[in-house]
C-alpha cells in the first residue's frame, strides 16, 4: 500500500511539474517552425566552415566577411523565397528582395563574424520577421511577428512568435528575475569601425562597476537571446543594423523583458540605440543613462559593504 501511495505522489508530482511547463507545439508556429529548419541548416554550413578555417576579406576599412558569410545568406535566401514566396528578405551581406512585401525578413547569416574569423566561439545565425501591412509608410517600423537564432556550436535553437512565448530548444524561457542592477550581469559591444567615436567606453566603465559584471562577447543578436533565456540581466549598444536586433527584440519580449531606447522610448528596428532588460532592472538601467548622458548626478560608486546593505534592504522589502 505505501508503495502505491509513493507512485501516486510521484504520478502527481510530474503532472503537477508538467503542468508548470509550457510545452512546445510546432505546429503552432507557422514562422519560426519553417525558419528553424532553415537556421539548422546554414548552421551545419558554418560550422563545416568553421571547422576547416576561413579566410577573411574587409569590407570597408575594418569591418570583414567571409566566404561562410556570404555561403549561409545565399542558402538562407533559397530556403526562405522557397517556404515563403511573397515574403521580402532584408539581408546583411547584400540580399534585397521583395521590401515591398507584406512580412520582410530580416537576416544575419552569422552574427559574430569577427569570432568566427578568430575561432572564437560565438556566434549564430540570425532570423526576424516584421509584418508590414498596406499602408505602413517606408520610414515606419511594421510589428515583429516571428524570431529564430540559432548557435551551432553549442546546437541551441532560439525562437518566438508574438503572443505565443519565447522558447529554447523546446522548452520554455523567461528573463531572470534580478532586481537590482548591482545583481545584474549585463553585456554590450564595440563597433567594428569608427569604435574611436564611439562613447560606449564611457558607459561600459561607469556600469562594470555599478553590477555584477559586463560581458562583450561580440554578437549581438547571441546577448540578447541570452537576456531572453534568463542567462544576462541587460544588454545595450550604440548603432547596431535590423539584421543584428529584429530576432532578439522579439525573444526578450516574448520572454517578458523589456527593449528599448536609452531613455525608454520604443525600440526602433534601425536599432541606434539598444536597451534590453530582463523588465525588473530596466527603471534603474534608464536612471543610469539618464545620468551618463546628462553628466550629472552620478553618484559614488558603492562599496562592497554598501552593495550588501542595498541587497538586504530590497530582500526586505
Amino acid at each position: 500500500m505505501l508503495g502505491g501511495e509513493r507512485l501516486v505522489a510521484k504520478r502527481t508530482e510530474w503532472r503537477r511539474i508538467l503542468a508548470g511547463m509550457s510545452l512546445f507545439d510546432p505546429a503552432q508556429f507557422p514562422f519560426a517552425t519553417p525558419a528553424s529548419g532553415v537556421a539548422r541548416e546554414a548552421g551545419a554550413l558554418l560550422r563545416r566552415y568553421y571547422e576547416k578555417g576561413v579566410a577573411a576579406e574587409f569590407k570597408g576599412d575594418v569591418d570583414i566577411v567571409t566566404e561562410a558569410d556570404r555561403a549561409s545568406e545565399a542558402l538562407i535566401g533559397d530556403r526562405l523565397h522557397a517556404l515563403f514566396p511573397h515574403h521580402g528578405i532584408f539581408g546583411e551581406e547584400g540580399t534585397r528582395q521583395q521590401l515591398g512585401a507584406e512580412y520582410r525578413w530580416y537576416v544575419d547569416p552569422l552574427d559574430g563574424t569577427t569570432n568566427f574569423a578568430h575561432g572564437f566561439p560565438y556566434f549564430c545565425v540570425s532570423l526576424g520577421l516584421e509584418h508590414r501591412p498596406a499602408g505602413t509608410p517606408v520610414d515606419a517600423d511594421g510589428v515583429l511577428v516571428a524570431a529564430v537564432i540559432y548557435e551551432p556550436l553549442r546546437d541551441e535553437l532560439f525562437l518566438a512568435e508574438r503572443g505565443k512565448g519565447a522558447y529554447l530548444n523546446g522548452r520554455r524561457i523567461h528573463t531572470s528575475k534580478a532586481n537590482l542592477l548591482q545583481e545584474s550581469l549585463l553585456a554590450t559591444g564595440f563597433p567594428s569601425r569608427k569604435r574611436h567615436e564611439s562613447p560606449n567606453v564611457h558607459f561600459y566603465h561607469e556600469l562594470t562597476l555599478r553590477t555584477h559584471g559586463l560581458r562583450r562577447a561580440g554578437a549581438a543578436a547571441v546577448d540578447l537571446a541570452y537576456v531572453a533565456a534568463g542567462r544576462l540581466e541587460g544588454f545595450w549598444e550604440f548603432k547596431l543594423n535590423p539584421w543584428d536586433t529584429a530576432a532578439g527584440a522579439l525573444l526578450v519580449e516574448e520572454a517578458g523583458g523589456e527593449i528599448s531606447r536609452f531613455d525608454g522610448s520604443p525600440f526602433r528596428l534601425d536599432s541606434q540605440e539598444v536597451l534590453a532588460s530582463n523588465g525588473r532592472i530596466g527603471e534603474e538601467l534608464r536612471s543610469v543613462f539618464a545620468d551618463l548622458f546628462a553628466g550629472k548626478n552620478l553618484s559614488p560608486i558603492p562599496t562592497p559593504a554598501e552593495f550588501k546593505q542595498r541587497r538586504e534592504e530590497a530582500a526586505a522589502r
